[in-house]
């Protein structure tokens, strides 16, 4: 049986971003007024002849009325509730789902209200460190601040993705990003030094002198390039990108800048449409497109998962990018699969198995515990220091999607997609998973009653209730 699309929030936002009311909404979508009303307070699911309407009238990308936003706000959600100072209150996931749809600024504010208690809490556990500074107050990390920033823009940033575009699709002769890139530069009076130094990139306004690393890969160097040029020629966009989102800190903007920095760099070494159809023709074939584009293989993964342009969305894939302690240090999800806030992954993603076979691509079927199958890449991306004795910075990378997209993916070839034992059972984190027979688990749930028996040791210490 095909499942209900409730879409209140997303059908009002539609609405009102139109500057219609709900009586010419109604008419203009074939409905009458009081089952608009109903729709858009979720009490009845958006019809099929309203799905074909908003398609219709309005060009309407229809993909936007799906779940991901919702879904991302129910994990989050669900994370928070795990906490044991709300274990007593929790509420059923069935209300978190119709907060989630029915309420999303009410899920954002309470998520924000429960990262300052965490906040406050791990500063008070350290008191001794904090008395008497004057930053002992609680604030919102900028780095969680702007994550979350590109988190709930689904990673695809419009403007500045098809300003990126624009600029790596010239009206002249010249198709070399790299040359193009210098070009601009070099209008501005900017000359490009290439050094042998650690620092991969150094700007001297005053100077006119841009210095890169000579240290540094061919692809990194063409990265660094255009993002400087994105801070000198696309200032005023970024500028006005940040403003719409209202940082609570100069730092957040400062970092929420060189964030934006760096999606017009990937956006403009790999232009959406030429990238998109690439990737569809060589299916997702991650080393054929970074030969084709001059990137690295973690930048086309990362671009991968920013594919979320309306009218034209590729593939909706989770990207994550791990250190070897198993910390994410990059996230993003366009689909249904979600990453911790806080803590480490799962450890029985292959993700973390990448370290052990640099150089290789690991696949592996998986299936988290509410019953969606993915299938997941992983790779090692480890970074040398560019000289004998430099530090080697390890970091490996994981993308996937869900499994009903694997024929697009030639990684899905010879693979058992119907062989249920095929799909490792995996999750979101320990600290709220609900597989209770997990060999791997490091924590108990939070949220789930133990059981002790001081004489009896199975795989775990404990019986989860």
């Amino acid at each position: 049986m095909a499942q209900k699309l409730y879409a209140g929030a997303k059908l009002r936002e539609t609405r009102q971003r139109l500057g219609l009311t709900q009586k010419d909404f109604a008419a203009k979508l074939g409905v009458s007024l009081p089952y608009l009303n109903q729709m858009e307070n979720n009490n009845r699911p958006v019809s099929t002849s309203v799905v074909l309407s908003l398609a219709q009238e309005f060009g309407f990308d229809v993909t936007e009325l799906s779940t991901g936003d919702s879904e991302r706000l129910v994990s989050d959600m669900r994370e928070a509730m795990a906490d044991p100072v709300l274990a007593e209150v929790a509420p059923p996931l069935a209300d978190l789902r119709l907060t989630a749809s029915n309420a999303p600024a009410l899920a954002r504010a309470f998520l924000e209200l429960h990262r300052a208690y965490r906040q406050t809490h791990e500063r008070l556990a350290s008191l001794d460190e904090a008395l008497g500074r004057d930053d002992a107050r609680s604030q919102t990390s900028p780095w969680d601040e702007v994550r979350d920033f590109f988190h709930y823009c689904d990673n695809y940033i419009d403007a500045v993705d098809r300003a990126a575009e624009r600029f790596a699709n010239p009206t002249g002769p010249e198709h070399n990003i790299r040359v193009r890139a210098v070009t601009a530069l070099g209008a501005r009076g900017i000359t490009v030094d290439f050094a042998e130094t650690p620092v991969l990139r150094r700007f001297d306004a005053e100077a006119g002198v841009l210095t890169l690393s000579h240290r540094a890969a061919p692809e990194t160097q063409t990265f660094q390039l255009l993002l400087q040029v994105a801070l000198l020629e696309q200032d005023k966009l970024l500028e006005a990108t940040l403003d719409l989102a209202r940082f609570q800190s100069s730092e957040s903007r400062a970092i929420a800048k060189i964030g934006l920095a760096n999606y017009f760099a990937g956006a403009a070494l790999m232009p959406y449409t030429a990238f998109l159809h690439a990737a569809q023709e060589v299916r997702h074939d991650l080393e054929l497109l970074a030969t084709r584009f001059g990137a690295s293989i973690e930048q086309v993964a990362h671009r991968l998962s920013t594919m979320q342009r309306p009218g034209a969305k590729g593939i909706p894939f989770f990207f994550v990018r791990v250190d070897q302690a198993g910390t994410i240090t990059k996230r993003h999800s366009a689909t249904r699969l979600q990453f911790a806030r806080f803590g480490g992954a799962c450890p029985l993603w292959n993700v973390h198995r990448a370290f052990e076979t640099p150089g290789r691509f690991l696949r592996q079927l998986a299936e988290t515990p509410d019953g969606v199958r993915y299938i997941n890449l992983a790779r090692d991306v480890s970074k040398s220091g560019g000289s004998f004795g430099a530090p080697v910075r390890r970091f490996a990378i994981a993308l996937g999607c869900e499994v009903a997209h694997a024929p697009a993916l030639v990684y899905a070839d010879d693979l058992d997609l119907n062989k249920p034992k095929a799909f490792e059972p995996i999750g979101i984190s320990c600290r709220i998973c609900e597989r209770v027979q997990c060999h791997q688990r490091s924590v108990p749930p939070l949220e789930r009653r133990l059981t002790i028996d001081v004489n009896t040791r199975d795989v775990l210490p404990y019986d989860v209730g």
